[in-house]
């Protein structure tokens, strides 16, 4: 009994789309705080404000003037190039979750070419494009959630250490401000001044030890304003499961 060998050696298998898709698990509570990957999630956040703005002023002017054109010939053409334009978005979006949140999604399938040859049939095409309108969508649905990132990450982020090293810089106020500490409060009522300040060296303490714990729980909160986006970016700029 003879046998053959195969003049190849078998193909690797594909890794499957629940492998690829998985990001990286976030690290440790301690280690946290000063990880790489906490500030490339802050990054990410930051970055995706402007791009929120841009990607949802895009979105909305394209589409409003679409429907508004609708009743003319040219409705066509501009919803045409609206699909188009979120799909360039939408991979735009992927490189950016690959790079800064480890998460690796493939694309959509390419629009169909249709059967028959024209402007109008490959517009057809491109109107009936599904992953299209979910990318346009996209730009719609993560604006609010990317604003609220944004601010809820850079406040933390610079309240936190700001906070957490005051006693490396409180010496400052009393000897270049003419303050006897950081002042916490000041306001006027009734005619009476009323002021508070941290000066003593129990105040500081305490005041370092509540910014230690928010620079601590910040990465927590940053991953959970990310894991929106991760989702986001799944279920609307990726293939569709089946």
């Amino acid at each position: 009994m003879s046998t053959s060998t195969l003049p190849y050696a078998p193909a690797p298998a594909a890794p499957s789309a629940s492998s690829a898709e998985r990001a990286p698990g976030a690290p440790g509570f301690w280690r946290a705080p000063f990880a790489a990957s906490t500030y490339r999630e802050i990054g990410y956040t930051v970055v995706s404000l402007p791009i929120a703005i841009v990607g949802f002023t895009f979105a909305v002017t394209m589409f409003s003037l679409g429907v508004g054109l609708f009743v003319t010939v040219l409705g066509l053409p501009v919803l045409a190039a609206a699909l188009a334009g979120a799909r360039g978005l939408g991979a735009a979006e992927r490189g950016r979750a690959r790079v800064q949140l480890g998460l690796d999604v493939a694309g959509p399938a390419a629009v169909e070419r249709p059967r028959e040859a024209g402007v109008w049939a490959g517009m057809r095409a491109r109107l009936s494009d599904g992953a299209g309108w979910r990318a346009l969508l996209f730009q719609v649905v993560t604006f609010p959630s990317r604003v609220v990132s944004f601010v809820l990450s850079v406040t933390f982020l610079v309240t936190g250490w700001v906070v957490a090293l005051l006693p490396a810089y409180s010496w400052v106020f009393p000897r270049y401000v003419d303050w006897p500490g950081y002042r916490l409060f000041e306001y006027t009522s009734g005619g009476e001044r009323h002021e508070f300040y941290l000066e003593s060296p129990v105040q500081i303490a305490g005041a370092s030890l509540v910014g230690l714990v928010i620079v601590f729980l910040t990465p927590k909160l940053v991953r959970a304003l990310t894991n929106i986006d991760r989702a986001a970016v799944r279920s609307m700029l990726g293939q569709p499961r089946r």
